[in-house]
């Protein structure tokens, strides 16, 4: 039964999100009830209709983070300043971490799906996962964070197919140099295809497409969204949907 109002959820959530629906009514109680305490206050400014801007999901007794990408994109940009590259590629992951780590280094941003903005440190190249734009064995510092789980699933545009994880992680594996570090993550526990979200896969064998590279550490985050560093995979085998921090290295 529980599986089956998970699916109904993820079904739902895209039209509507009945709990988050609750919240906004008491939100919005509180939001009317502020609104008439503020005009009372001194020195007060006036509140025109036009200008109101209802924000009624804020007020939590903690900051929410999605444990996930929190603890991924801290994982990944703590190695890549560690190890000081002269210059990084990232392949598709969250944004923000590509722009802050373009603060500390030069980086290069690869999307099927390019970025229209300019930063200092910032370079951004249309490309495609499956056929990156650069030569055989010549990136010296790669990451690749929440992404090979999606590709062939059409979720953002790319074409269908059933190899397209496969495909990334050889591609990956293809362009990285003699020496140098792939930075990954991705879902893991018991295998299975979330169409059209993503894949997972068992820890394992996300080492076993990752042909002639080098594991140098695997962490991870488990179901309860706890950040566990320098684990064995096996512990993470039967999750429902925890991630796995690769951090592999070419042979030189």
């Amino acid at each position: 039964m529980s599986k089956l109002i998970r699916v109904a959820k993820n079904w739902i959530v895209q039209i509507a999100n009945p709990a988050q629906s609750l919240r906004s009514i008491r939100g919005y109680a509180r939001f009317f009830a502020d609104w008439r305490r503020y005009t009372r206050l001194p020195d007060a400014e006036r509140i025109r209709l036009l200008d109101t801007y209802p924000q009624v999901h804020d007020q939590t007794g903690t900051s929410d983070v999605d444990a996930h990408y929190f603890f991924v994109n801290g994982w990944a940009m703590r190695r890549v300043v560690a190890t000081a590259p002269r210059f990084h590629v990232d392949v598709a992951s969250q944004t923000i971490f590509a722009n802050l780590l373009g603060a500390v280094l030069p980086v290069a941003f690869v999307d099927y799906r390019p970025l229209r903005v300019e930063m200092a440190g910032l370079q951004s190249i249309g490309g495609n996962l499956l056929a990156l734009p650069f030569r055989d064995q010549s990136i010296a510092s790669l990451s690749c964070l929440h992404v090979i789980e999606h590709v062939g699933l059409g979720r953002y545009g790319d074409p269908l197919d059933p190899a397209g994880t496969l495909k990334a992680m050889a591609e990956l594996t293809r362009v990285l140099a003699p020496g140098a570090n792939l930075f990954l993550a991705t879902p893991v526990g018991s295998p299975r295809l979330c169409f059209n979200a993503h894949r997972l896969h068992a820890p394992e064998a996300i080492c076993e497409m990752a042909r002639g590279l080098e594991l140098v550490e695997f962490s991870g985050i488990d179901d309860q969204g706890r950040y566990l560093e320098r684990i064995d995979m096996s512990s993470l085998q039967e999750s429902e949907y925890a991630c796995g921090l690769y951090w592999f290295r070419r042979p030189v």
